[in-house]
């Protein structure tokens, strides 16, 4: 029977923290809709100390930005996004439109569209997010996005060089320099300056993540993308260094970001704990991640592998590493998780910045039943249906009979319609 070896803060701590966080956005993007320009300019001004002549960089700015980047810069954004796009590109073209003939004379089909505009999201702040650009800004121009913004904070009072090098590269059409809850609001909302978009995507902090929830149905959203979130499984065939360097790894992105440990042995997950309270004495984000791994840190103990699998699809993390003897045995038989990492070659890092998967993926138990940001997100799979006389014939007197039967007297009219003009006696008369 599984049994934690530790436990992180309880559902209750985490939803009183949660109630703050709502009521902020709610008066945040309430502004923005009423005040539009003015809102953000004053939001920017007071949270992030930045209230330049215009948000949006100007040509002219983005050349020499482009101009200043180290070659090695360039070669190693050059490589990510080719990484980047040829997954997606594999992945758009696994999408096909589709078109058949259900019964005689009836052809039904659906047809892959790409929506027309996206907001794209970069984190800043003390880690600016320049991998985010890819898997988003990158990934919406590959599924056939036409219009394509994106907007990232100030850092310290500067433009993100790095990062606004990485949107040029992936293909955005507009770029904000503006962060939080008023460049999602802006987006979505729309200002004096700024066109509304359809949809917006990236991941962010739980401001963020909270103005999304609360702008979709205004707009489309990617996912709701909480703190990151990192599980290992581990077995005997493990070692305790690579499982807390990789725990502690992803704990660095903020004090409540969640990490867990699950394994078939005591004297690992002995060893983990003591191997991660060496490694915090020298991890130059150390800060950051020893309160997130003693608030939010589990280790769970099971007795076999079925066990494991369990226990991890209850927890259904976004990112899952898994360092045992037989990695595949997790692919075949998990079902919640947002990206899989399987054996000790690879690692979240690698999704994370370079390898190509995306890394905006499924938090808070959201796994369950969404995927992560892929081309997929930004395309519409629409339906259509062309039918011929004589077939209307026989589906409007099914279609009348279902209405009538559900009392839709509208709508049994509209196929008795069909019935009657099409009907044989109807045909011959003309």
């Amino acid at each position: 029977m599984a049994r934690f070896l530790k436990a992180g803060k309880s559902v209750e701590e985490m939803a009183q923290a949660e109630t703050q966080v709502r009521e902020t956005v709610q008066n945040i993007l309430q502004d923005v809709q009423t005040r539009g320009d003015a809102a953000v300019r004053d939001l920017s001004a007071k949270l992030d100390k930045w209230s330049p002549e215009s948000f949006r960089l100007t040509k002219e700015q983005i050349e020499e930005i482009i101009q200043s980047m180290p070659e090695q810069v360039i070669e190693d954004i050059t490589f990510a996004q080719a990484n980047v796009r040829r997954f997606a590109e594999a992945q758009k073209a696994s999408l096909q439109d589709l078109e058949v003939e259900t019964l005689p004379g009836v052809v039904l089909g659906h047809k892959n569209i790409a929506v027309n505009s996206v907001g794209c999201y970069i984190p800043g702040g003390r880690y600016p997010m320049v991998a985010s650009a890819h898997m988003s800004v990158l990934t919406a121009k590959v599924a056939g996005v036409k219009r394509v913004i994106a907007c990232t904070p100030p850092i310290n009072g500067q433009i993100p060089a790095a990062t606004v090098t990485a949107m040029v590269m992936a293909g955005a059409d507009e770029i904000y320099i503006m962060g939080g809850v008023q460049a999602m609001a802006a987006m979505a909302l729309g200002t004096e300056t700024i066109s509304s978009v359809d949809m917006i995507v990236g991941p962010g902090n739980a401001y963020v993540a909270e103005a999304k929830r609360q702008l979709f149905g205004k707009v489309g959203i990617d996912l709701l993308a909480g703190p990151t979130e990192t599980l290992v499984i581990a077995d005997e065939t493990s070692d305790a260094e690579i499982i807390a360097t990789d725990l502690l790894g992803q704990a660095e992105h903020g004090p409540t970001s969640p990490s867990a440990l699950i394994t078939t042995s005591e004297q690992l997950a002995k060893d983990t704990l003591a191997e991660i309270k060496r490694q915090l004495k020298v991890l130059p984000t150390g800060d950051v991640a020893r309160v997130a791994w003693e608030d939010n840190g589990i280790i769970i103990l099971v007795d076999s592998l079925e066990e494991a699998v369990a226990e991890a699809d209850k927890l259904a993390y976004e990112h899952v590493e898994i360092l045992t003897e037989d990695p595949q045995y997790f692919l075949d038989n998990m079902t919640n998780f947002g990206a899989l990492f399987l054996g000790p070659e690879t690692n979240v890092a690698y999704g994370d910045k370079v390898i190509g998967t995306n890394h905006t993926l499924p938090t808070k138990g959201a796994a369950r039943y969404t995927g992560g940001l892929w081309v997929g997100k930004f395309i519409k799979t629409c339906s259509y249906q062309k039918v011929k006389p004589e077939a209307t014939v026989l589906i409007g007197e099914y279609c009348a009979r279902l209405c009538e039967l559900e009392n839709f007297a509208g709508h049994a009219e509209q196929a008795k319609l069909r019935v009657r003009r099409y009907g044989k006696s109807a045909v011959a008369t003309s």
